[in-house]
């Protein structure tokens, strides 16, 4: 059933709002909805000034009329131009003689009362270009914003992805899945494909989270370990089981920075690489097989099915099983589990959803400005996907007491 969308149920007119309208209509001559806009202008001005009045007085203790002994007194207004969801507009900022005056209302050096920044925020983190989302605030709020001051904005949250790349961490994380998105960046006027990788945890209480979010261009062992490394820098003392995909490195990189974690090679993954060429008319036939290995009751049984799988079709697709015997070692660790928590640990599920919100980011860029720029667009991208992971992942109830059995001593009562 589609979701019904969130409708503003406009309230009751009171006879003060009937009298209110009728003085704006007689006012401002209002024939179209754009006199609206312009007498809300106009209005939400004359109220900042009558506001910032009142601070004024109660700034003092006395009001304009007044005489009083003070050695403070109003010295005159300075016009500010300030931004608001009806356009830009100028209003009159009073002043005092000893420059103490606070203004509440709209406050020194503010100038947007609009949240614009917000709205720059969220269209950047969809992926639109400052050229684009300066051509919409244009359009939509009737100013300008600058590519620069929009590229300003953003640049605040700079601040908050380092805090958050250097956050705490939990002790022990059951499962981490690995993976990789690739993005085009300028780099000195040269195009270069850089890889944005991004540690998902799965932590003791089956919740999910983005525990790292790094850009990189050359996997090593070195790399993956730094990577790693830094983890448990943050607190992370144990993990069970790593899932990734063939990543240069990462393999040895986990046996030396957590030796007890077992390796387990992305089973999704696997399965694609396998049937990349192979032929559209044999890809379903050949892909039933295939889930035949990596579902067997146990690792002899999958052993069993490998085997027969390549003798089948080893004469059509010479090459297509060989990964699987080279790396048969990292793909086994699943077979200790039940089959309702193998699903868990081989299907990437999460960080897929995941990666199909940046990869939206490339449908609305073909290059990035910059690193700089890529990272601040994966973060607030990260932001924005994981408000909806409020709750455990499936079945995890019956995964936590399976890892209490299979990694006994490890797992937290």
């Amino acid at each position: 059933m589609a979701k019904k969308k969130d409708v503003y149920h406009v309230k009751p007119l009171t006879e003060g709002k009937r009298n209110i309208i009728a003085s704006l209509i007689e006012e401002y001559d209002i024939e179209t909805a754009e006199d609206i806009q312009e007498a809300l202008k106009d209005l939400l001005g004359g109220t900042i000034k009558s506001m910032m009045e009142a601070e004024m007085d109660e700034h003092l203790g006395y009001e304009s009329y007044e005489r009083s002994e003070s050695d403070n007194y109003r010295n005159g207004t300075k016009t500010k131009r300030v931004r608001s969801n009806y356009g830009e507009f100028e209003i009159d900022v009073p002043q005092d003689r000893n420059s103490s005056f606070e203004p509440q209302v709209v406050k020194k050096r503010q100038k947007d009362i609009s949240g614009i920044d917000e709205k720059i925020i969220s269209m950047y983190a969809r992926g639109l270009t400052t050229r684009q989302i300066s051509a919409q605030i244009e359009e939509i709020y009737g100013f300008e914003c600058s590519e620069s001051f929009i590229s300003d904005v953003t640049d605040k949250v700079l601040r908050d992805i380092e805090d958050w790349q250097n956050r705490p961490l939990d002790d022990i994380y059951p499962i981490l899945f690995i993976d990789a998105v690739h993005f085009s960046v300028r780099d000195d006027n040269i195009i270069r494909k850089l890889a944005a990788y991004v540690i998902l945890g799965i932590n003791c209480e089956g919740m999910k989270d983005v525990i790292s979010l790094e850009i990189g261009e050359n996997e090593s062992s070195k790399y993956w370990l730094g990577v790693l490394n830094s983890l448990k820098n943050r607190g992370v003392k144990d993990v069970m089981i790593i899932c990734a995909d063939g990543l240069t490195g990462i393999k040895e990189a986990i046996a030396a920075a957590f030796p007890k974690t077992e390796y387990q090679r992305c089973i999704v993954h696997q399965v694609r690489n396998t049937l990349k060429y192979v032929s559209y008319k044999d890809m379903r036939e050949f892909a039933d097989d295939l889930k035949k290995i990596y579902l067997a009751p146990d690792e002899t049984k999958g052993e069993e099915q490998l085997d027969r799988v390549t003798e089948k079709w080893e004469s059509k697709y010479p090459n297509s099983m060989k990964s699987w015997h080279k790396n048969w070692d990292v793909l086994t660790p699943i077979f200790k589990f039940s089959s309702e928590v193998r699903k868990i640990v081989y299907t990437t599920n999460a960080i897929e959803s995941l990666n199909s919100t940046y990869k939206k980011l490339n449908r609305q860029r073909s290059v990035f400005p910059s690193d700089k720029a890529l990272l601040k667009s994966l973060y607030l991208s990260t932001l924005q996907a994981t408000k909806k992971w409020t709750q455990p992942i499936r079945n995890w109830g019956k995964a936590y007491g399976e890892f209490s059995v299979m990694y006994e001593g490890r797992m937290p009562l």
